[in-house]
């Protein structure tokens, strides 16, 4: 009996022995793919990040080289060695830019602020009421009528240009106002569709249950609908400020020049004239006087940047909560 159970105990000792290294070994295994986990995890990242350094100082390299630009001299900038940085910071181009042409900066910027102003409100407006409409009230035809306004978004954009000026211009005569800048611009299917798919994302028992307490659909908007869709309204709202702030094409075509938004100043800056050649000392001709220009592009750039830096989270979160039902 004694044999037996030494026989066991000495059978069991090389059997623990060998669940102790397989552990180990187990253990070890688990170890190295932890490390090997860390390396790889540690190596995707540093190229993630190499990648998005890149990417972001690709993007930002040309506002960069705008601002330096815009505070050289025309000579230093005509240079054969092109240079990063001013040997002498000047704001004379900035100066240049808004006298030109006695002062049609401050003439072009009261029409954009007001153009910007008005046709964004109304713009928004309109753009509230049609996306409830789409999105709460049902009536005949709804759905076909949507997807009718959709596929005209498939249309270029020139096409409407055209179709605009024969009809507001060549048609009604207007030319020179506010009214012609503003009215053919006022109702956006795009936006609509945005406000419409974050006024869906609010449960219909709202609805219901407003209607039923005898809540009108314009108090229920008013109320209920608009602070829940803010981010989206915020993000709308912007953007429309920002496109009639960056508009050119059109103002361009239709008004004369005392009636032009900021753009058309801006591409108006740093008309041809004559410099000093630094080497020869004669006078020479320019043909574009690329500090002024530079100049007038930053002037118009800043307040849309300070815009963007301000509601950036709004635009993110309202183009992203758009697309989301439920």
């Amino acid at each position: 009996m004694e044999q037996t159970i030494e026989n066991n105990q000495v059978s069991q000792e090389p059997s623990n022995e060998i669940h102790a290294k397989v552990d180990t070994s187990r253990k070890r295994t688990v170890e190295e793919q932890e490390k090997h986990d860390r390396i790889v995890k540690i190596i995707s990242r540093t190229i993630i990040y190499i990648l998005l350094t890149i990417g972001a100082l690709t993007c930002v390299f040309p506002f960069y080289w705008m601002i330096i630009s815009s505070l050289k001299t025309i000579e230093e900038y005509e240079s054969f060695v092109p240079t990063y940085f001013p040997h002498q910071i000047t704001w004379d181009a900035y100066k240049l830019a808004v006298g030109y042409s006695e002062g049609l900066f401050w003439t072009t910027l009261v029409n954009s602020l007001v153009v910007g102003f008005v046709s964004t409100g109304a713009s928004v407006i309109f753009t509230i009421l049609a996306a409830y409409a789409f999105a709460k009230i049902d009536f005949k035809g709804k759905n076909l009528l949507f997807s009718i306004l959709l596929a005209t978004m498939m249309i270029p954009g020139e096409l409407f240009t055209i179709t605009n000026y024969l009809t507001t211009k060549a048609k009604f005569g207007w030319s020179d106002t506010y009214t012609i800048m503003i009215l053919p611009f006022l109702c956006s299917i795009y936006y609509i569709y945005l406000l419409r798919n974050s006024f869906m994302s609010i449960p219909d028992s709202l609805y219901k249950a407003a209607k039923v307490d005898g809540c009108s659909d314009i108090r229920f908007l008013v109320k209920i609908m608009i602070p829940l869709a803010g981010p989206t309204i915020i993000s709308i709202t912007i953007l429309k400020l920002i496109g009639t702030w960056n508009s050119y094409i059109w103002p361009q075509l239709v008004n004369s020049e005392t009636w032009g938004l900021v753009s058309n100043w801006m591409a108006k800056c740093g008309l041809p004239g004559s410099v000093k050649d630094p080497v020869t000392g004669l006078a020479r001709t320019i043909y574009t006087d690329y500090p002024v220009r530079m100049a007038a592009s930053m002037i118009i750039s800043i307040p849309l940047f300070i815009v963007f830096v301000l509601f950036r989270k709004y635009i993110m979160r309202g183009v992203s909560k758009s697309g989301i039902k439920g």
